[in-house]
């Protein structure tokens, strides 16, 4: 999807000036110096957010030269140069960290997101987000989950009908749950319901659901549900899923893994900003 980060860039300027300035770099920084910067990763990963760092860069002066050295979704080696931008040094001083933030945070997203996919490769499971993102980043958030390979659950509340166990419980059960979600929504919206037992997945196999959740399940019994659905609804797995169990949780069969620490969990990738004075 195309993001528009304009207003996101600008919060989190507001958020690090406070209304005011940048008291160090106006007290240290003559006006007229100028500096080349260059962005440089420190360690190997996937890189996420440098269009969002050099928009950060221009939010505070749109005069900077920003040259690209490598694109989003690129794999990184240590030292490699990721966007150089020169021009006003109070202003790349005023954006650096905003940059950084955006830059190291989303390249770590798309960074984990990838070890995932690398370590179920061969089998047809789909690595998949959630909505477990922080507020007013998720656009960004699930866009460096695909620029690591990984694939987008649904953006929000609005998108997809996902019966989870609360749902259920105020419901009334599976199958009550289930007819009102069809008939509130047609069949215009994909409905999912969640399930932890073999006896919840067969009672939701009595009704045209189009994903089952399979939640917390081990890889023996993920086997077994996978068998009991045969295809008649997409299986996704989910809960407590790490790079350690993932891959047997792939071979299980399930078309589809939630994982919620790509997202809420995932560390910043080392990335620095090197910068040189002219004059």
């Amino acid at each position: 999807m195309s993001i528009s980060f304009d207003d996101i860039i600008r919060n989190a300027l507001t958020e690090d000036m406070g209304g005011g300035e940048d008291v160090t770099t106006m007290a240290t920084i003559p006006e007229n110096t100028t500096a080349r910067a260059v962005m440089r990763s420190r360690e190997d990963g996937v890189l996420y957010g440098a269009d969002i760092a050099a928009a950060a860069f221009h939010a505070v002066d749109q005069s900077l030269k920003i040259t690209h050295h490598a694109k989003d979704g690129v794999s990184l080696t240590a030292g490699q140069d990721i966007l150089s931008v020169e021009g006003a040094a109070r202003a790349i001083m005023i954006a650096e960290r905003t940059a950084l933030n955006f830059t190291t945070h989303l390249s770590g997203i798309a960074s984990l997101t990838h070890r995932y996919v690398q370590t179920i490769a061969g089998t047809k499971a789909a690595i998949m987000c959630t909505r477990k993102t922080l507020p007013g980043l998720r656009a960004l958030e699930k866009s460096a989950v695909a620029a690591g390979g990984g694939k987008n659950h649904r953006f929000g509340l609005y998108d997809a009908v996902l019966i989870k166990d609360n749902h259920i419980a105020v419901a009334g059960g599976i199958g009550a749950a289930i007819k009102k979600a069809l008939t509130h929504t047609g069949h215009s919206i994909k409905i999912e319901i969640e399930v932890d037992t073999l006896a919840q997945l067969e009672e939701a196999l009595g009704y045209d659901i189009d994903i089952v959740l399979l939640d917390n399940m081990a890889p023996a019994m993920l086997r077994r549900a996978v068998e009991m659905v045969d295809g008649k609804c997409l299986t996704e797995a989910s809960g407590g899923i790490n790079l350690q169990t993932v891959r047997a949780i792939a071979e299980s069969g399930v078309d589809r893994i939630s994982i919620g620490a790509l997202t809420h969990s995932a560390p910043a990738l080392d990335i620095g900003l090197d910068i040189q004075t002219h004059s």
